[in-house]
Formats: structure tokens, C-alpha cells, sequence
């Protein structure tokens, strides 16, 4: 009978090497319902490998859990098979990972690693002990228990340490690295696991760097994940710019891969090809040799000291898959996100590093490509037009969450660009597919209510619907749990009633609005040194400085927009917001009858304005410099500068016009929340149990301000940390 299960393996070999997963399965199935007794450990081995190919190719989670438990049974009546039995445990807390029964795969776990302490310090036990503390620690993050999951991870990287695996040790310290990044209790200690990460990636030598892109594009996005977050700008691009080179180096690898394994495929079609004479199918025989070396060198990645070989082979071979992103080699294997995941929240990153210095075309391209992308990956989890939340396969929750977060943020940076540029009816567009994936996923995105209702306000702001822009910045702030977004919610509502006191006729009702904006800027005034980064000091000093100088108190409005100017200039290097403080600045001067300095600082402030096409900040310098010359008595640039004013207001008018004409205008601004229909409790567990909603990894960026008749722009980033699918989860 030994035999005929070799037999039946290789056949299933066959199939699964030809893509053909239904029938390698049946394959293996025939030796698993087969009327005949086989050994136990052919059984065994048998029903690992179906259930690692139901895993890896299908959601049928709950087939793939009753062969392991099976094997489980059997296992407990062999008394060594030390390699079967980890890999069994391994599978199975991958199980209940995936239908979310977090406890059973804590339980489980925990029995893997008293089987490997059992087993002292050899180095295959070593090697199981590492995968089981890393499933063990994103079962804890899963629970919120960030402590205990950093003791997980740090017993890994100790262990890891050892058996002297730098691949393991840079794994262990990316994800410690990942958790305090998440967590952000002590900045220090994020420095701390910064340096350590950065001390381990030192030691490696360049070629095992290249040996290991999953690690690489890890290790460089939470670079840039800490950057955003303390605002750190001008250290940032050079990350972005070695992750952007990376997805391209690897693109090619890919296609490269591809072209060989067409290649070999067409070889050995040749070759089995009855009418091929000996001396052609041996020259064929050795180029396709040739052909699978080269193949062999591009996918293979790390590979484990010491010359490791799994004791209790299952009978197949583990081919390297240029489709992953791996962070470590066999047992554990697993990826952060799926490759294709990992390349839009590079181009994502780029997007957000790119659109405050103005750079809308690769902006643009980047949106589009990665819009594009996801849309591919979210059909192939079966979510297409009309599918609803409640439609979705437990194991397909979390990977949707991981897609519809990113498909969410580049909307969102599309709504921002538009803003900006004034592109109203597009920026409606890209909103209605905000709130339309919202209203299909309410749960899943649920963290995207609160981004939704801003950008609803930034977009009433920017038509001039001040109130209603108000309304929803309020709004936003109520939804979420984010101090962060709560303050630049409260400044954007205040910069609201400014701009809704200067367009109100009746002195009394200005003043209202103004003491309204007060109460909302000066709570956040007051902690603004407690926030991680500038972005919400830069943000509330211009608001500040904007209330002071409708005030009257000019000095001091002077003083507050000098200091954010320059926190802007130096640290986010937003353009959009310069302008916006140089117009502001422009004004004071010339209200200061500092004629010399307006001009200058208005020059500028124009310059920038025409850079990023924001029409409306344009119109607002365009009218303070005509004021300027007015005062000056320069009647030729007066008029010149009057008429190149008039012709950008009718452009403004006409664009404002076509987004009044749309019929989601009224829809977006009105003074409303999204209703969206209430699961049943069952439901909405699981959705909650996997949903991207679970981590608030919020990566703050610059963010322009609004003033009257001009938009803002806003972003946030990055809420992907929940759990993750297969072996890798932190």
C-alpha cells in the first residue's frame, strides 16, 4: 500500500504543478476515504497535505479543519513524529484564525509550544517554536493584548538569536517594531525598536538582502509608517524612493518567472511529443534544465542554516512562489499582505508623500493603478456589483477589509487632489463610491464613517456651503475614537464659521459664529504640543491666526501664522497650506501697512497657488493684491490684476455651477448621516471579529486648511493590522 501512495502523491504532484487543485485533491482523497487501511502516518501526511492545498487555494477552512483534527486523532497514537505533529498544530491555528475562534487557537498553540519546549534546544524545535510564537502574538494583538504579544515576539527573536537566523531575527524585529508602531505608548520605545531593526538589517550582507524583498518592503514601509506619523518629511523619501524601486526590481522578477515557466511548460510539451527524435528531446531535456535553474535562482529566497531539511515530508516538493512576498523561510513562511496588496500601499505611500508638494500627475497615475488593481483582487474574492457585506465567506472578511481600506484611502486622496484643483464633479464622484462602499460594507469600514463625514465637509467648505461644511466636520469628530482627528476636525469646523461669519451682513451673527469658532479652536490650542508630529500645531495655529485677525488683534495673528508658517515650510513641506499661510500673511501685512513685505509674501503666495491649479486660493491672493495696488496707487496693475481675477472667479463660477447642476451635491452636503442597514447580530460579529477597523494605525501627513472660497485638503492612512491571513499575521 506504500506503493500505491507514493503513487497516488505523485499524481497529485502532477496535478497541482499543472494548476489542477480539484483533481490533486481527489488524488489525495482516494488514499483518505479509501475502504483499505493505510499506515496511520500515510493517512496522516495525506490529510496535512489536503488540508494545506483546501488553505492555500480555497476557503473551504471548515473541510480543511475536520482532515486536521483527524490527524490530530491519529497522531496522539504515534508517539515520535515530532515534525507531522507541528504541522498539524500549525495548520489548525491557522483554522481558527481564519473563522475567527480566536480562544481554540490561542488553546492550540499553546500545546504546539509545550511540544516544542518539550524537545530542549535542537534546531528544528527552535525553528516551531518561532512559528508558533508568531501566530500566538497576532492572536494576542487580535485581543488587544499588545503586552503580552511583544513578550511573544521578543521569546521569538530570542530564540531566533540562538540558532544564530538572521532571517528570523530581522522577522521578530519588524514585528516588534509593527506592534509599538500600533500601540504608540512611548515614543522611545518606538525609536528603540526602530534602531534595533536597523541594527539587524545592517548585519546582513547586500545579497542576502536581495535574497529577502518580503522583509525588505516590510522593514521599509514601517520606516515610513513612523515618518509620517512624527511628520518627518524630508527623511521619508528616500524609504518611499527604495520601496518604489523595490515593487519595480520585483515586477520585473515576476514577469521574469512567468516568462521561464512558460518557457519550461512549452518544453515539456515538446518533449512528451511522440514524433521528438533522441537527440532533439535530450538538447530540449537540457535547456529546460538549464531554463529550471534559473527559475530555481529567482524564486528562491533564504534559506535556513545549517542545512535544514523537514524531517516528516509530506511527499511533495515546496516550490518558492514568486506570488508572495515571504518574511521568513519554511516552517513559518508566511507574508504580511498578499504581493499585490503590498504594491498598492507603496504606490499609496507615494500618493501621500507626493500630493502636498503638488505632484497631481504622479499622484494621479498612482490612484489609478492602484484602483485598478484592487478592484482585480476584490472580484477574485467574489466581491463584484451588488455584493453586500453580509454575502461574504468568513475566510474572506479580513483579506476584503485589507483591500477595501486601501480602496477607501485612495478615494480619498482622489477626493483631496480634486479639491484642490478644483475638479468639484470629480471629487462628487470619487465621495459617492466612498459612501456607496460604505453603505455595501458598513462594518468592514466602519473606521471610514468618520473620514467620509470630513471630506462630505470639505466638500461643502470648498462650495462655499459653509454651515453644512460645519455640520459634518462636527460630525466626523463625534465618530471616531482618533484625539488626532477630533482636533483637525474641531479647526476645520471653526475655520467653517469664520468664513460662514465674514459672508453673514449682520454684525451680531458674525460675532456668534466667531465666538463659536473660538470655543472650538481653543481647546485644541491648548494641547497642541501634545500631539505626535505638527500636523495638528501647523493646522490650529492657522486657524488661530486666521479667528485673531478677523479679531482685529493683528499682532498677534502675525505672531501665531509666522510660527506655523515656518513649522510648515520646514517639516510637512505642504504647498497648499504655505500659500494658504502666505495669503494670510500677505493680508496682515498689507492691513499693517507694510506695502513692501505684502507684495513679496503675496507674490509667493500666488506662485504656489498657480503650481498646485488651486483656483480658489488663487482667486483669494488675486484679490488681496488688487487691494494692494489699489492702496499703492498702481492703477495698471490694479487693472491688469482685476481682469486676471475676474477671468479665474467666472472659471470658478462655471466649475461651481456644474458640481451645483449634479444631483449628489444637494445629497453630499446636506445636514444627514449615511443610513446604512443594520446587520443581525451573528453577522456583524463576524465581520467585526476580522474587519480592518480593529487597529488605529493612523499615519498623519500634512494637511492644507480652508479659508473662504478655498478647499482643504486631508488624508489619512493605513488601518491594516488586525490579523493576517495564513502564517503571517502581525
Amino acid at each position: 500500500m506504500d506503493t500505491v501512495a507514493e503513487g497516488l502523491w505523485g499524481l497529485a504532484d502532477y496535478h497541482e504543478q499543472n494548476g489542477e487543485i480539484p483533481k490533486s485533491i481527489k488524488c489525495l482523497e482516494a488514499i483518505s476515504q479509501s475502504p483499505v487501511s493505510f499506515l496511520p502516518i500515510i493517512e496522516v501526511k495525506t490529510r496535512l497535505r489536503i488540508a494545506s492545498l483546501l488553505l492555500r487555494h480555497t476557503h473551504n477552512v471548515n473541510h480543511a479543519k475536520s482532515h486536521l483534527e483527524r490527524s490530530q486523532l491519529l497522531l496522539k497514537s504515534i508517539p515520535s513524529c515530532f515534525e507531522l505533529k507541528c504541522r498539524a498544530y500549525s495548520l489548525l491555528s491557522q483554522c481558527y484564525h481564519l473563522v475567527g475562534a480566536i480562544p481554540s487557537q490561542k488553546q492550540v498553540l499553546n500545546k504546539a509550544l509545550e511540544l516544542t519546549r518539550s524537545l530542549g534546544d535542537g534546531f528544528a524545535a527552535k525553528l516551531w517554536y518561532c512559528n508558533f510564537t508568531s501566530q500566538l502574538a497576532t492572536a494576542l494583538i487580535i485581543e488587544g493584548d499588545y503586552q503580552n504579544s511583544l513578550i511573544s515576539l521578543t521569546q521569538g527573536y530570542n530564540a531566533a538569536a540562538e540558532i544564530c537566523y538572521l532571517e528570523l531575527q530581522m522577522y521578530f524585529a519588524t514585528s516588534i517594531l509593527h506592534v509599538h508602531v500600533i500601540q504608540w505608548d512611548d515614543v522611545n520605545l518606538v525609536e528603540q525598536s526602530l534602531r534595533k531593526c536597523d541594527e539587524v538589517w545592517e548585519s546582513f550582507p547586500m545579497n542576502k538582502r536581495e535574497q529577502c524583498p518580503g522583509l525588505l518592503f516590510y522593514y521599509e514601509l514601517l520606516h515610513v509608517f513612523y515618518r509620517f506619523r512624527i511628520c518627518d518629511y524630508k527623511n521619508v523619501a528616500q524609504h518611499i524612493d527604495k520601496l518604489d524601486a523595490a515593487m519595480k526590481t520585483d515586477m520585473q522578477r515576476t514577469q521574469r518567472v512567468q516568462e521561464l515557466t512558460s518557457e519550461i511548460n512549452a518544453l515539456t510539451q515538446t518533449i512528451s511529443q511522440s514524433n521528438v527524435s533522441y537527440r532533439d528531446s535530450s538538447a530540449l531535456t537540457e535547456k529546460r534544465a538549464q531554463l529550471q535553474q534559473q527559475l530555481r535562482s529567482l524564486t528562491t529566497s533564504s534559506s535556513c542554516p545549517g542545512n535544514y531539511t523537514d524531517s516528516a515530508d509530506l511527499g511533495f516538493v515546496r516550490n518558492p512562489c514568486a506570488d508572495k512576498l515571504e518574511l521568513a523561510p519554511y516552517p513559518i513562511n508566511g507574508e504580511w499582505l498578499p504581493k499585490s496588496a503590498v504594491y498598492a500601499l507603496v504606490d499609496l505611500t507615494i500618493v501621500i508623500f507626493g500630493r502636498p508638494k503638488g505632484l497631481f500627475k504622479e499622484c494621479g497615475k498612482r490612484i489609478q493603478s492602484g484602483i485598478q488593481a484592487i478592484q482585480v483582487e476584490l472580484s477574485k474574492l467574489g466581491i463584484t456589483e451588488g455584493v453586500r457585506e453580509v454575502d461574504l465567506q468568513h475566510s474572506a472578511i479580513w483579506m476584503a477589509g485589507v483591500y477595501l481600506m486601501l480602496l477607501m484611502q485612495f478615494l480619498e486622496n482622489k477626493v483631496a487632489v480634486d479639491l484642490t484643483r478644483a475638479e468639484f464633479v470629480e471629487a462628487q464622484e470619487a465621495l459617492v463610491q466612498m459612501r456607496n462602499w460604505y453603505i455595501r460594507f458598513p462594518t468592514i469600514l466602519q473606521a471610514c464613517e468618520s473620514i467620509i463625514e470630513m471630506l462630505r465637509g470639505q466638500y461643502a467648505h470648498s462650495a462655499g456651503c459653509f454651515s453644512e461644511a460645519a455640520f459634518h466636520f462636527l460630525e466626523a469628530a463625534k465618530l471616531t475614537e482618533s484625539k488626532s482627528i477630533q482636533a483637525m476636525c474641531q479647526v476645520y469646523a471653526a475655520v467653517s464659521y469664520i468664513c460662514a461669519g465674514d459672508a453673514e451682513s449682520s454684525s451680531r451673527s458674525s460675532h456668534l459664529l466667531s465666538t463659536q469658532a473660538l470655543d472650538l479652536i481653543g481647546p485644541v490650542f491648548r494641547v497642541m504640543d501634545s500631539f505626535i508630529g505638527v500636523r495638528e500645531k501647523t493646522t490650529v495655529l492657522f486657524g488661530y491666526g486666521l479667528l485673531l485677525m478677523r479679531q482685529q488683534n493683528l499682532q498677534d495673528a502675525r505672531i501665531r501664522l509666522a510660527t506655523g508658517l515656518q513649522l510648515t515650510h520646514s517639516t510637512l513641506g505642504n504647498l497648499q497650506l504655505v500659500s494658504q499661510y502666505l495669503t494670510v500673511l500677505g493680508s496682515l501685512a498689507l492691513a499693517l501697512y507694510d506695502t513692501a513685505q505684502a507684495r513679496e509674501i503675496l507674490r509667493s503666495a500666488l506662485t504656489l497657488a498657480k503650481k498646485l491649479n488651486d483656483v480658489p486660493t488663487q482667486i483669494w491672493v488675486l484679490s488681496v493684491l488688487t487691494a494692494l495696488y489699489k492702496e499703492l496707487g498702481e492703477r495698471g496693475n490694479e487693472m491688469e490684476n482685476s481682469d486676471y481675477h475676474r477671468k479665474k472667479e467666472d472659471d470658478l463660477q462655471k466649475r461651481l455651477g456644474n458640481a451645483y447642476a449634479s444631483i449628489h451635491h444637494i445629497e453630499l452636503i446636506s445636514k444627514d448621516k449615511i443610513q446604512v442597514q443594520q446587520l443581525q447580530d451573528s453577522d456583524n460579529k463576524r465581520a467585526m471579529e476580522s474587519s480592518s477597523m480593529k487597529v488605529n494605525l493612523d499615519i498623519p501627513e500634512s494637511v492644507g486648511l480652508a479659508a473662504t472660497m478655498h478647499q482643504v485638503s486631508s488624508s489619512r492612512l493605513l488601518d491594516l493590522d488586525s490579523g493576517r491571513r495564513g502564517k503571517r499575521k502581525i
